[in-house]
């Protein structure tokens, strides 16, 4: 059985890992763990074929560990106990398990015991969010760890370097053959090293060019005119073009994703849109962009294109407001730069100081519920775009004035 392209391109050490600077680069976390010879538990969550796998075996082979692979879901408990007997043979023994969050309660229970006495070394990949679908057992003896959507060039790296690796002999790779495979593997470099090995066999002389690569993808071109604005390009535009509230724009980049097919990157920006870009100052949207890709996934390509103009429509028509968003963001920077505070006791668990708001007028009753040292603290600023916000606006300068009298 002929090894597929990308398992023999695979890294083994991590300065050969193509993207994750956040993690592999040079005095980054996982570059010092290897550095200082230590390795702990870990999770990589992120989208397919960005490095997660490649990333866990270097780090191993690069320390020198005995590791096992396991897949969470095509391996038994039997599969899991000898795997764990080796590990009692060898004093220890890393496992790179795939599909982590679909492990099972047996197969948990059984992997438990031995992460929590050190025994076994657990890195788990996963493609979903380990904070909403992996066991908080698993979850709380684990590091995690997000990878990040490579780019295009950082794609494009990768098919140079299986031009230059000398595996397939002879290939002849045009530039513009180069960049279209880039695009189309939507930053996947396993898919990118797929469709170069697949177009190197489908030709009689190893010579690969733009018309080679239609030839055998499927999938619709994601250059999008003559320039080749990229198609990451296109995804900023949709988004920009319905923020700025252009419903013809919109809809003009709304028509050359479709064109392209990929209704997942379509669905993703419009829900991150609803909640960024419109937000409180129309709440409905967030439910109606939900229902919209319901009713595409059910009608599928080309009727799917009915809903989502109707929806693109009523997106870039509607109030816009970000205050919710940057509200939780300068919560969220309090927070990691450390500036956070005890808990005020009268709101701690089984307070009889606590005055339940319920049994005054209004809902309303002055007592702080900041950290002493944050009390003072505004992270909301309320918009008036829309009669919503301005309603919201009136509650919370009440409340402000409540707490100040």
């Amino acid at each position: 059985m002929n090894e597929p392209l990308a398992i023999q391109l695979r890294p083994t050490s991590l300065k050969d890992i193509i993207g994750q600077k956040h993690l592999v680069g040079e005095g980054k976390v996982l570059y010092n763990l290897v550095k200082n010879k230590r390795l702990f538990s870990m999770i990589f969550y992120g989208k397919p074929g960005i490095g997660k796998t490649t990333i866990a075996i270097a780090i191993v082979k690069e320390l020198g560990l005995k590791y096992r692979m396991l897949n969470a879901v095509i391996h038994t408990k039997k599969d899991f106990d000898i795997v764990i007997e080796e590990a009692k043979m060898n004093h220890g023994m890393v496992v790179v398990m795939d599909e982590l969050h679909r492990l099972n309660k047996d197969k948990q229970d059984l992997l438990l015991p031995y992460l929590e006495n050190g025994l076994i070394t657990l890195i788990g990949m996963t493609t979903s969010n380990p904070y909403h679908k992996i066991n908080p057992a698993i979850r709380s003896r684990c590091q995690i760890f997000e990878l990040h959507e490579l780019n295009s060039d950082e794609v494009e790296d990768a098919v140079q370097k299986a031009i230059q690796s000398g595996i397939l002999k002879d290939i002849q790779v045009d530039e513009e053959a180069k960049k279209m495979i880039s695009s189309l593997s939507s930053g996947d470099i396993r898919s990118a090293y797929n469709l170069l090995e697949v177009a190197y066999y489908a030709t009689n002389d190893f010579h690969i060019t733009k018309e080679v690569i239609k030839n055998v993808n499927a999938k619709p071109v994601f250059f999008h005119d003559k320039n080749e604005d990229g198609y990451y390009d296109v995804l900023s535009a949709f988004q920009k073009s319905i923020r700025g509230s252009d419903v013809n724009a919109s809809l003009h980049y709304l028509a050359r994703l479709i064109e392209a097919e990929d209704l997942d990157s379509i669905y993703r920006r419009m829900s991150v849109i609803a909640y960024e870009d419109i937000g409180l100052a129309n709440p409905s949207i967030g439910p109606k962009v939900d229902a919209c890709i319901h009713a595409c996934e059910r009608l599928g390509l080309p009727e799917a294109r009915i809903p989502l103009g109707t929806m693109v429509i009523e997106m870039a028509l509607s109030p816009k407001s970000n205050s919710a968003h940057l509200a939780l963001d300068l919560a969220l920077s309090d927070i990691r730069r450390g500036n956070t505070g005890n808990v005020p006791s009268h709101i701690k668990t089984n307070s009889i100081d606590y005055l339940y708001p319920h049994d005054y007028p209004n809902g309303i009753v002055k007592q702080t519920y900041m950290p002493e040292n944050l009390k003072n603290r505004k992270y909301y600023k309320p918009k008036t775009t829309s009669k919503y916000e301005e309603s919201l606006k009136k509650i919370y300068d009440k409340i402000e004035q409540l707490q100040k009298n």
